[in-house]
């Protein structure tokens, strides 16, 4: 058994978390683009996650995360009627961002907690292995 897997695994849901913050903020950052390369708003973005093992042993019971895609929201754009808009259709409508911001805060949060939770599990492991070694002494 590989005594460094709990390490292994927490760092690869420290990974896996900051990912996650990252994809949240270029959400938020990008809450009001209505124009981007591909054409039409910016389109939110979420992580998918996947259990994966952190050891090379097969057998081994020691599992990570790690983010194993990035998918495109395809809820429709939201119409606003500005006609004034530089990217206002015909009609006076502009396509703007599917980014809900309060739905992009808390999920901001919950990666915030899990990313703090895993520093705390990483940090009593870590003193776990320190009172071991005291044993010894």
């Amino acid at each position: 058994m590989d005594l460094y897997g709990v390490f292994k695994t927490s760092a690869s849901a420290l990974e896996a978390q900051r990912e996650r913050m990252n994809i949240v903020a270029s959400n938020l950052a990008n809450v009001h683009t209505t124009r981007t390369d591909e054409g039409g708003p910016y389109k939110r973005k979420d992580v998918v996650f996947q259990v994966t093992p952190v050891d090379k042993d097969p057998n081994s019971m020691n599992n990570g995360v790690k983010v194993s895609e990035i998918v495109e929201d395809q809820t429709p754009p939201t119409l606003i009627y500005d006609p004034t808009h530089p990217d206002a259709n015909t009609e006076g409508y502009v396509a703007m961002p599917n980014v809900n911001v309060i739905e992009e805060m808390v999920n901001m949060m919950m990666s915030s907690r899990a990313y703090e939770a895993n520093v705390q599990a990483f940090n009593i492991s870590k003193g776990m292995f320190l009172k071991t070694l005291e044993i010894g002494k």
